[in-house]
């Protein structure tokens, strides 16, 4: 082996780790942050839905065609440092995206506190005390009735909801009518995208008016109108900041989304051509310590580095910057990867044995619901944890904090796979970690404080890491030989990806007309639901096993070569049971 280059194991061990972890700390770098840079763009929840179910349907399928057409094609290496090429400018596209009001980024970095509350994303629901914003603007004696209003509630930039109250608010007679237009739309849900911002307008242009002014007055108002114009939050500019995200979002996903699976791809057939894919299944723990050193070193760098790095963004350029300078490092190390240079005969058509093998496998059928539906969970978690951190005064550190322990409570409770699947069985792995993620879904929900988020993380290793381990050793027993690759593929890929595009779309909408908090109450009885019926099937279903070919070869060869003393025991067994019945008789 050591005479030819191209199997030297050892070495492409170590670079197929190195690969693994700079990639781990490339993702960690904007993954995990990225619904909150488009919600500090001015995109509300409705968009941020569409484009991160765009960005993961892109992902479920893009994926898998690209990488059979390098293997058809014999440019894996190519498309490896295409993938990484490109992604070093696609990403820095995101930055070039210009933000809904551009005011707010100055004002950010300035240290204005105002900021904090001037633009709140559709659908994230914030408490406000109706009776400190009179006191606050006590002075405006003549201001209208109907925004200072003696009431305390709760309002939700999705459908403003009002405390009790309500029904004693005056008409907005003395406001014009473009804002009273855009106050009263924002009680109905039907106009709800269109006056987004609308209360916050009125807000800001209220706050920015000197003390003692009258609102009722014809000059009075054209300050108003002025200062709501300035801020620019128009339904023109939110259709282009959707439309460039968007945009950028697509290119960028069709540039990255292969690069994963063609690298798996291909150290896995290098290591199959020795018969050291035993060695390959360790792998995955040097992309999640990269990721946990990542999401960490990328957080601390934010707060010290992104209002200097800043010219005319919303804050979170430096995640991209960092993204494209880890992707330059990968780079680097993909020219070494381990590429297969021979080519081995393989049917093209396993997607689709592949397929035909889940739809006549009941068990397969149920996991691949299974698969779908934590993929639509998790995918709320991915898109929108952050905003309820970011509204409980969480810090990014904190948050790239929540993120590491959930990651290496995974590598721990590797150590404990074996036992845990034996222990419960893969059956109960699933339905274990079907429970941890609902019960992770129902403690966001009643989120108190920025740290309340850190304890509960410690359960992502089980709703994470065992509930895979179970799902993958369940599909290589269930699967055939020479498709299991196929089977799990298509789980990851197309289950869980398709799981999460619609989980995206869903949330999004799902935030909008109600809370958060409601969403995630939601995904948690969804999910509490499939796992009782998960379980009353699979106890209904019979209990079948895949022959292992190898076992059996070598059972034949033991009684093939010791058939003579097979015989003589077989001779033994039976006198002796004969002794023993006459003895007992």
């Amino acid at each position: 082996m050591s005479a030819n280059p191209q199997w030297d194991i050892s070495r492409a061990l170590g670079v197929a780790r190195l690969f693994h972890l700079v990639c781990g700390v490339r993702d960690a770098c904007v993954t995990p942050f990225l619904t909150l840079y488009l919600r500090q763009l001015g995109l509300t929840a409705p968009w941020v839905g569409l484009l991160m179910g765009t960005k993961h349907l892109i992902a479920a399928f893009w994926a898998p065609f690209c990488a059979f057409l390098a293997k058809s094609y014999q440019k894996r290496r190519v498309l490896l440092i295409g993938s990484l090429l490109g992604s070093v400018g696609a990403s820095l596209l995101m930055v070039l995206v210009p933000p809904l009001d551009k005011d707010l980024v100055y004002r950010s970095c300035n240290g204005s506190s105002s900021v904090t509350t001037t633009v709140v994303p559709l659908g994230v629901s914030r408490t406000v005390n109706i009776t400190s914003a009179q006191e606050a603007t006590s002075n405006h004696r003549a201001g209208p009735p109907g925004l200072l209003a003696k009431s305390t509630g709760i309002m939700e930039t999705s459908g403003f909801r009002i405390g009790a109250d309500e029904s004693h608010q005056e008409p907005f007679s003395h406001l014009p009518n473009y804002l009273v237009d855009s106050v009263e739309g924002a009680r109905t849900t039907s106009q709800v995208l269109h006056h987004v911002t609308s209360f916050e307008v009125v807000k800001t242009a209220l706050s920015l008016l000197p003390e003692g002014t009258e609102l009722g007055r014809p000059a009075n108002l054209s300050v108003v109108k002025g200062k709501a114009q300035a801020l620019g939050l128009s339904l023109e500019g939110l259709r282009w900041t959707f439309i460039l995200s968007l945009g950028s979002m697509v290119f960028w996903e069709l540039l990255t989304a292969p690069l994963e699976q063609v690298a798996d791809d291909s150290l896995y057939e290098y290591l199959d051509f020795v018969d050291a894919t035993d060695r390959y299944r360790s792998l995955w723990v040097w992309r999640l310590l990269g990721m946990s050193v990542g999401v960490c070193s990328i957080s601390a760098l934010v707060g010290q580095l992104d209002c200097f790095l800043m010219t005319n963004g919303p804050r979170g350029v430096v995640h991209f910057y960092g993204y494209s300078l880890v992707s330059t490092l990968a780079l680097l190390v993909s020219i070494a990867f381990p590429v297969p240079i021979c080519k081995r005969r393989e049917p093209s058509y396993k997607t689709i044995k592949a397929l035909s093998l889940i739809g006549g496998d009941p068990r397969l059928i149920l996991l691949a619901f299974t698969v779908f539906l934590v993929g639509a969970a998790a995918s709320t978690v991915q898109n929108f944890l952050f905003w309820h951190m970011k509204d409980h005064g969480s810090s990014e550190l904190v948050m790239g904090f929540s993120v590491a322990l959930s990651l290496l409570g995974e590598i721990l409770l590797h150590s404990f796979k074996i036992a845990l699947l034996k222990k419960l069985s893969r059956v109960g792995t699933v339905g274990l970690g079907l429970g941890c993620l609902a019960g992770q879904l129902l403690y966001y929900s009643f989120l108190w404080s920025w740290w309340s988020v850190l304890p509960v993380q410690i359960l992502s290793a089980f709703s994470s890491g065992a509930l895979w381990w179970a799902v993958g050793a369940s599909l290589e027993d269930l699967a055939t030989s020479g498709t299991e690759r196929s089977v799990s593929a298509m789980f990851r890929g197309h289950f869980y990806g398709g799981g999460s595009s619609l989980g995206s779309f869903v949330g999004g909408f799902v935030v909008t007309y109600s809370s958060l908090a409601v969403l995630y109450q939601a995904c948690c009885v969804v999910l509490l639901l499939w796992l009782a019926l998960f379980l009353t099937i699979q106890a209904r279903l019979p209990q079948e096993r895949k022959i292992n070919y190898s076992e059996l070869l070598v059972m034949e060869a033991s009684d093939t070569s010791d058939s003579e003393e097979g015989s003589e025991r077989d001779w033994l067994v039976r006198a002796m049971r004969e002794e023993h019945s006459d003895w007992k008789g």
